[in-house]
């Protein structure tokens, strides 16, 4: 819009003055909080329950004298820490590589030229503009104002647009948002002077809630901890009484919290959620908030716009339609000349188009004006007055005037509307409403014009005022993209429901859901009709209707409200100003990157950055993706905690001869090697075959049930079984206890890598899994197992975990135990397939 401006406006700031501006008042940014990012990182990282627990226990060892078991838990301190830093790390440089794209632009003037600029860059004395659907990026006064309109309701509290005018002392302010019109302002705060600076910085991020799946997993781990609590006191109170020993009691009890303690889910989620929405960056997808993931799998119906995303938004003037003529006329700029009908026609729907369009039909008519009018009356005419967009059907009303006063007075809009104001005899509107429908039918986007007259400075105070003469129908084509139907296809087959939402009339809207194969194109609702429904009735039809038309934000609003009332979770696809309302509040709003407003960006909750519906699909393929490899690790974690807590537990309980197999030192071991496991290996995982065949998960659907956790349950008690049954066999033949130890300690980590391969898929074998590529998987089994080597052979770690060395038959019965305790699930999977 920027460069379509009139040269009469201040050439704006050189270079220089910016820098020196920018040196004197700062940038356009508001204050953060003052914090330090490491300490609030180290902070939450000494409040996990696992980092007390370790430092807990390594004081207990110091106590005792046991000075190499106390030093090494600090050093598993150190690393758990780290780890846990290097998660958040990671994460918050994916969040910060989507906040960097969230961040909003501006237009600005600078050494006479239009430059499209960061808003933090913009500096005090900035020539800055602004158009319907964006945001004021600082505070200024107005040069120049169009039609303007602002919402400053986060300021005043008033709901209304704030309708400005450019008289030397009225102002726009950052934040606000412009609903209508255009404007020019010369900046005069940045920053945190800026009136919303100044009242304390309201557009700083809200922390979003904690979606359903964050709170059952918050639930999930306190349950956990609070049994991990309970089994801490019974176990601490039973070795106390039976050794007699306190601290002996407080190490088991302690190692036993350890064991129990599921740290890894929470930190896993929070993972998946940063990593999965920087993965969709890297698709051209932008997640506003990484809890958007979530949804994104469970979504069930989809709500898309005709023009622009079904459409190619490439509008071509095709046909015109003069009344008196036989039907509407095929157009073509480099034919015969216009009748002066046509003439006439084209010119009216010109006048009634913006002087610097922005609307693709609005510059086909200047561009099809300029091919045939001579002369080119554009040159002597100025606007003198209009009438913005309104009414229902909609249309809208300019005046121009010369200098010798002469006045055209053109309006545009709905056809029907347009052909219902002016009063045409029934012969007439029977032919005017035939050739629409021909039109229409044809798939074409069709506008109706007419034109009135008026005294110079006599306006009436609507658009209805005037008394209206049909001039006749435009049509444009708008032919869809080639990828719309297979999308279409993509999404029937993932189980979405697709909505076609459009401003456009139903005949034209019908034509192009048939070229793009939406299911049951008919019947249609209108926006009046919706709005005329009663709740039920509504809530009925909005299942059983997947083509609503001239649709307004009203109408688009309660229909959304609909479909979630109905249970849907639903995504709705957007890019203009009237769409914000619908996008903000379907579960999922989708704006375009390119040619979405800024408001319909600001309101969605994904942003398409190039506009393709493609995107759709992508985003809930990661979405299921996502989901399955979060289960995927939950699944893994219960299924390898559960040998652990029974390998401290069983031998105490039962009072074997070697009651104490597995400490502290064993168990954060395992704890180490199944962090990474669960948040990076799994994460990582490709989609499995077929997840956009399957149906949308139920929203309020959880992977934390009994029933959902059952295979978990029963894969941990059969490794249970094998490890312990190994150790109490090794005890009665008598080996030393620190054989015993080895053996169950070996056979422990040995499931847990066998654990790993096995549960990348719930329902496909190693044959199949083998061939997915996750170059980490190789890397941390391989790593886990020079671990176990090296506790096995160096001596120094023989001494510190208590183990000894393995001749290779005993190495062959840990493998064997461990490969048949967790492969019995391979022969289930393909068994039960």
């Amino acid at each position: 819009m920027a460069q379509r401006l009139p040269d009469t406006l201040p050439a704006g700031l050189a270079s220089a003055e910016v820098l020196q501006q920018r040196q004197k008042f700062g940038s356009n940014t508001l204050a953060q909080p003052s914090r330090n990012g490491l300490l609030t990182s180290l902070r939450h990282v000494v409040a996990e329950p696992m980092f007390v627990l370790l430092v807990l226990t390594a004081g207990l060892y110091l106590l005792i004298g046991s000075r190499a078991e106390a030093y090494v838990l600090l050093g598993a301190t150190a690393l758990v820490a780290g780890i846990s830093l290097y998660q958040e790390a990671r994460s918050d440089r994916a969040l910060q590589a989507l906040q960097a794209l969230t961040q909003p632009r501006a237009r600005v003037r600078r050494a006479g030229e239009w430059a499209e600029v960061a808003a933090s860059e913009i500096v005090v004395n900035d020539i800055l503009v602004v158009a319907e659907g964006e945001q004021v990026a600082a505070d200024g006064v107005l040069v120049q104002a169009h039609d303007l309109l602002t919402d400053e309701s986060f300021l005043t509290g008033e709901s209304m647009p704030v309708a400005k005018t450019a008289d030397g002392k009225q102002q726009v302010f950052a934040g606000s948002a412009v609903t209508r019109g255009e404007a020019v302002a010369r900046v005069t705060a940045v920053g945190d002077r800026t009136r919303l600076g100044r009242i304390g910085g309201l557009i700083q991020e809200v922390e979003a809630p904690a979606t359903p799946l964050q709170r059952q997993i918050s639930g999930f781990v306190r349950r956990m901890a609070l049994v991990g609590a309970g089994a801490f006191v019974v176990v601490w109170g039973y070795n106390w009484w039976e050794s007699g020993s306190l601290v002996h009691g407080l190490l088991h009890g302690l190692t036993l919290a350890m064991a129990v303690l599921p740290e890894e889910i929470p930190v896993a989620l929070s993972a998946f959620m940063a990593l999965g929405a920087w993965r969709l960056m890297r698709q051209g997808i932008l997640t506003k908030q990484p809890q958007t993931v979530e949804t994104l799998g469970s979504a069930t119906v989809i709500g898309v716009d005709k023009t622009g995303t079904i459409t190619q938004n490439r509008m071509t003037l095709s046909q015109l339609y003069c009344p008196g003529a036989e039907g509407a006329q095929v157009f073509e700029a480099s034919s015969a000349p216009l009748t002066p009908a046509q003439a006439e026609l084209l010119a009216a729907a010109m006048w009634a188009s913006e002087p610097q369009p922005f609307d693709p039909m609005e510059q086909a008519l200047h561009q099809a004006y300029a091919a045939t009018a001579t002369p080119d009356a554009r040159l002597v005419y100025q606007l003198v007055h209009e009438y913005p967009l309104g009414g229902q059907p909609p249309m809208m009303t300019h005046v121009f005037a010369d200098v010798a006063g002469h006045r055209i007075v053109a309006a545009k809009g709905a056809p029907e509307g347009i052909i219902a104001r002016c009063q045409l005899a029934a012969p007439e509107q029977a032919a005017a409403l035939a050739a629409l429908q021909a039109m229409a039918v044809a798939g074409l986007r069709v506008l109706g014009v007419c034109v009135s007259t008026c005294k110079a400075n006599s306006y009436p105070s609507t658009q209805e005022g005037f008394a209206w003469q049909f001039v006749g129908l435009v049509g444009f084509s708008d032919p869809p993209k080639a990828s719309s139907a297979a999308v279409l296809r993509q999404f029937y087959e993932a189980g979405v429901a697709v909505k076609m939402i459009t401003g456009d009339n139903a005949v034209t809207a019908a034509a192009i859901a048939r070229q793009v194969g939406l299911h049951r194109p008919e019947p249609v609702l209108t926006g009046t009709d919706v709005m005329d429904l009663d709740e039920p009735t509504l809530r009925r039809r909005v299942g059983e209707v997947n083509l609503f038309a001239r649709m307004f934000p009203e109408a688009k609003l309660r229909v959304i409200e609909a479909l979630k009332t109905n249970g849907e979770v639903v995504a709705m696809t957007g890019d203009g100003v009237n769409d914000a309302p619908a996008l903000k509040a379907a579960h999922i709003g989708v704006a375009m990157g390119r040619r979405g407003t800024e408001l319909a960006r600001q309101a969605a909750a994904l942003v398409l950055l190039d506009d393709e519906l493609t995107g759709m699909v992508t985003a809930i393929g990661f979405g299921r993706k996502i989901y399955h490899n979060l289960t995927k690790a939950v699944q893994y974690i219960i299924a390898i905690h559960i040998p652990l807590i029974l390998a401290v537990l069983v031998p105490s309980v039962l009072s074997w001869r070697f009651p104490v197999l597995l400490g502290p030192v064993h168990v954060i071991f395992l704890e180490l090697l199944m962090g990474p496991t669960c948040s990076i290996v799994f994460e990582n995982e490709p989609m499995e075959p077929g997840t956009l065949q399957e149906p949308p998960r139920p929203v309020n659907a959880t992977f934390l049930s009994l029933q959902e956790l059952s295979g978990s349950l029963v894969q941990g008690l059969v490794v249970a079984v094998g490890v312990i049954g190994l150790g109490y066999y090794a005890q009665n033949q008598g080996y030393s206890e620190v054989l015993v130890r080895t053996l169950v300690f070996t056979t422990l980590v040995l499931a847990n890598a066998l654990l790993t391969l096995v549960s990348r898929s719930r329902t496909l074998t190693l044959r199949t899994t083998w061939r997915y590529t996750n170059p980490l998987l190789p890397a941390v089994v391989g790593f886990t197992l020079v671990l176990l080597a090296l506790c096995l052979l160096v001596p120094a770690l023989q001494h510190l975990f208590d183990l000894q060395s393995l001749t290779w038959r005993q190495l062959a019965v840990c493998a064997a135990v461990a490969a048949a305790s967790t492969g019995w699930f391979e022969v289930y999977k393909a068994f039960k397939k």
